[in-house]
């Protein structure tokens, strides 16, 4: 009777030991797909001009309805363009599609603590799998089989948000592999070549345009909230000045916001002469990761040769030292350059941060600048020497 009691005892135990933990993770399962319906949209922009037009063509890049194998797609595009925005858009648009998701934001800057991109793996874990108890990586190598193990079943939406080297996209999203089928994801770069690096292909590449007139007339009006009139040459200044670039736009907008006319004549002659810090900054990350070959390819460009045509600039710049042909593929897959039709274009505010940088170099005195353009600062600098 005993021996009998005690093994019911012990299957009731069981049974009970069983129906514990299966509710247990019936309880978490419940959790994270509840989850998956709270709202956890992301800021995009105050004004998110142009953004949901752009956010229909990547849906039909990304192929949603297929859940065959792994897609990963890249953002790329010039700083300020409007990346970033994009990519949060596209995420709320998406989130709600998978099993679990995550948007990484800012990688190229937390990268650079020394323990950076362990918190990336950590975040990229914890957001998707969302455990009871947080994950801790205890360094890069375990953090990247973690991602491989723990992920490679699931279906999720992971966007990589500014990457500037390939040991970031190696660390966060190695291979197509670690992660479950039907997973989109997604990097942002103004880097092309880190794209192709990582085997992206062309095909699945976004480039990130400048909006176009129409649009950037709208978000500037956005910003600008003007109450009385303004001309139309001044405000076609304004948008000369921008070139569709979305941050010149609103860092333009907000400074003009209900101003005079006589403030936004003064405003953009200014700007003309001394470029905004703040657009300024961020379009010269780019510059600040280039090799000097390419440094100085870029500033010469900047200085003398827009607008020449691809060839004679090559033979000039190919007489002063430089490796001209590889300088100009890595420039235009920075968003730095483009050549149209033979001839070199660049974008009027990354042509003013390169003139910027040589005229910091000494800002009293033009004839200790590495380059003189201006007629006035030349007749001065060989005035001296006669």
């Amino acid at each position: 009777m005993i021996n009998q009691n005690l093994g019911v005892n012990n299957d009731s135990t069981t049974c009970f030991s069983v129906f514990v933990r299966d509710e247990s993770e019936l309880i978490q399962e419940i959790v994270k797909k509840i989850s998956t319906y709270l709202d956890h949209s992301l800021h995009v922009a105050k004004h998110p001009i142009g953004i949901y037009s752009r956010v229909t063509k990547l849906k039909s890049m990304l192929k949603l309805e297929s859940n065959d194998g792994v897609l990963m797609v890249g953002l790329w595009g010039q700083g300020g363009i409007g990346k970033t925005c994009l990519a949060k858009a596209l995420y709320n648009a998406l989130f709600r599609k998978f099993e679990g998701a995550c948007f990484l934001a800012n990688v190229r800057e937390t990268s650079k603590d020394s323990r950076g991109l362990v918190t990336l793996q950590e975040t990229i874990l914890n957001n998707i799998l969302l455990p009871q108890q947080r994950l801790e990586v205890s360094n890069v190598d375990v953090g990247s089989n973690l991602i491989q193990h723990r992920l490679g079943r699931k279906k999720v939406l992971l966007i990589l948000d500014d990457v500037d080297a390939l040991c970031h996209l190696n660390a966060l999203a190695g291979k197509c592999e670690w992660f479950g089928n039907g997973s989109r994801i997604i990097v942002t770069t103004r880097d092309k070549q880190l794209l192709t690096c990582h085997r992206i292909d062309q095909d699945h590449v976004y480039k990130v345009e400048a909006l176009s007139n129409s649009e950037a007339h709208e978000l500037l009006s956005k910003h600008v909230f003007q109450t009385h009139q303004i001309r139309t040459d001044l405000v076609d200044g304004a948008l000369k000045y921008a070139k569709g670039l979305p941050l010149a736009l609103e860092v333009l907008g907000s400074s003009l916001c209900d101003t005079t006319e006589d403030v936004w004549e003064s405003t953009i002659k200014k700007l003309s002469r001394n470029p905004d810090k703040n657009i300024n900054n961020v379009l010269k990350v780019s510059f600040d990761g280039l090799d000097e070959n390419e440094k100085e390819i870029f500033l010469h460009i900047a200085c003398f040769f827009k607008g020449w045509a691809r060839e004679h600039t090559k033979k000039v710049l190919d007489s002063c030292d430089l490796e001209t042909i590889v300088g100009l593929d890595i420039l235009i897959k920075r968003s730095l350059i483009s050549i149209e039709g033979g001839i070199l274009q660049m974008h009027d505010l990354i042509q003013a941060m390169g003139m910027d940088i040589v005229n910091r170099e000494c800002r009293d005195d033009p004839g200790r600048r590495s380059k003189l353009w201006l007629y006035d600062d030349v007749v001065d600098v060989l005035s001296r020497d006669m």
